[in-house]
């Protein structure tokens, strides 16, 4: 989807499948735009509010068939309730359902003036995400329409602030097509393959990709043990940004993100209902790769190393099993309790590698644990952190980002369930209590004392069998928080 600006011109009058209006709960009195398109029409958006078919309420949304009355062909109404960020978000995924339902491809939107740039890029965020459709592997794609072209009427935005807009929405985008890409189109390799594309794409980023030999070199024996039962090679990806100016010298945002890119459980096998889904089990290294690619193309000025260790997690005579003991790349040892908490494992190597690389401070995505899920559900991720500051301004982000991120307790007394009698750590804990917390605490021993936050989307970045993209917006929140000058 492209968006493009149109300061000047009227929107009742231009030429599109659908133009959208927006309107408060409660909706009436109506006012700017949809009081135009209300007089257009006759009075049929006020008559459809007085009878409560328009109620102004987030993610709300009607359609009216417009004839000649405006330069569209139909007009929706889409409510944006108290009128929050979120709110503006969900009108956009609101817009874009009623564009998908009337086959629109072009659509106007006409957001009231007295809506700011970061409610308008909000309503354009919310519109191109919405209008995502994942068919790569349908042979046959209904009648190929969708929504393409988006003109926003608005007076408040610059064409910088749609351009922005569009990459967030691209970004998003594309780390929900790695997600939905099925595990035989989406190995290891060809993530390490996407991230080189993307590093060559955009100015100031480089990508290495390690593989098998590297990592021994590294001891990397953990990434190495889970990957130890597939017969497709794992890899550590390696993306790099350095703007020409940083905000704050020497400051280096770490970003680790897992990409298990299909897991079975291993030997501890998971049931088969469902585990086709489990292609999604890089969710958190798909937001990173997208997201450190984001800030770049932004040209935020804030160095940014993210880490993504991927690998598949197979049962074969070769697999990990539980009880086998593995080394990390600090020197820690671990004892393997449950092959099926792999995704704490591979972090563990990759947060140990970006600490040694020179991040100064930590943050870490993955679909990790079951137990947040059962917390949190799909509405708030997990968040858990090591220091006050830093987790402080990770929430704040959330909360911006419309990613949104709970913080979770993370405390000395849990640190019995990661002991082991065998070994420095064990990746699970024979209790059935604190799951994600004390996945947590097991990561945290692999941050060399840095301001470190994980999150932990196993709830969030993936719904109802698809990704969703959770993190990458969440990503740049973060870098522009950290891209803005230390105060005096």
């Amino acid at each position: 989807m492209q968006s493009t600006l149109r300061k000047s011109a009227d929107p009742l009058a231009a030429k599109a499948d659908l133009l959208v209006v927006c309107v408060p709960d409660p909706p009436t009195p109506l006012s700017g735009p949809a009081a135009a398109a209300d007089a257009a029409l006759g009075g049929m958006i006020a008559r459809a509010a007085k009878d409560g078919e328009v109620d102004g309420k987030p993610r709300s949304s009607a359609v009216f068939h417009a004839g000649d009355a405006v330069g569209a062909r139909r007009v929706a109404v889409v409510g944006v309730g108290a009128g929050t960020l979120e709110d503006w978000r969900a009108a956009g995924e609101a817009a874009a359902g009623a564009a998908g339902a009337a086959k629109a491809r072009s659509a106007a939107l006409a957001p009231p003036p007295e809506a700011g740039a970061d409610e308008v890029r909000a309503l354009v965020e919310g519109v191109g995400v919405g209008a995502y459709r994942f068919d790569r592997f349908k042979s046959a794609d209904g009648d190929g329409r969708a929504l393409a072209r988006v003109a926003v009427h608005s007076a408040a935005v610059r064409t910088a602030d749609l351009r922005r807009a569009d990459r967030v929405v691209a970004a998003v985008n594309g780390a929900r097509d790695l997600v939905n890409t099925p595990a035989n189109h989406l190995t290891p390799t060809l993530l390490g393959e996407r991230a080189k594309e993307l590093a060559d794409a955009t100015p100031g980023l480089s990508c290495t990709v390690l593989g098998r030999a590297r990592l021994e070199k590294l001891g990397a024996g953990a990434l190495l043990g889970v990957a130890k039962g597939s017969d497709e090679p794992p890899r550590m990806i390696v993306m790099r940004y350095r703007p020409p100016e940083p905000a704050r010298p020497g400051e280096v945002l770490g970003l680790v993100g897992k990409a298990v890119t299909f897991d079975t459980g291993g030997i501890s096998i998971k049931p088969s209902s469902g585990m086709e889904e489990m292609k999604m089990d890089m969710g958190g290294g798909a937001a990173v790769l997208e997201g450190v690619a984001l800030v770049a193309s932004l040209g935020l000025p804030v160095e940014v190393l993210a880490v993504i260790p991927a690998t598949e997690n197979m049962p074969s005579g070769r697999a990990v099993k539980p009880g086998d003991v593995l080394t990390a790349m600090n020197g820690r040892t671990i004892e393997v309790i449950n092959t099926d908490a792999e995704g704490r494992l591979i972090l563990a190597d990759a947060l140990a590698y970006a600490a040694r690389e020179g991040a100064t401070r930590l943050v870490d995505m993955a679909t990790l644990t079951g137990a947040i899920v059962v917390a949190l559900g799909e509405v708030y991720a997990g968040l858990f952190g090591s220091d006050e500051d830093w987790t402080a301004l990770v929430h704040e982000a959330a909360e911006a980002s419309g990613d949104l991120a709970w913080p979770m307790p993370l405390h000395e007394r849990y640190r019995p369930l990661i002991e082991s009698k065998v070994a420095d750590l064990a990746n699970a804990a024979a209790k059935r209590q604190a799951g994600a917390v004390y996945a947590a605490q097991f990561l945290r021993e692999f941050t060399d004392g840095l301001p470190w936050c994980h999150v932990d989307i196993a709830g969030t970045g993936m719904v109802g069998g698809k990704g969703t993209g959770f993190g990458v917006r969440l990503i740049l929140e973060v870098a522009e928080r950290l891209a803005a000058p230390v105060p005096a």
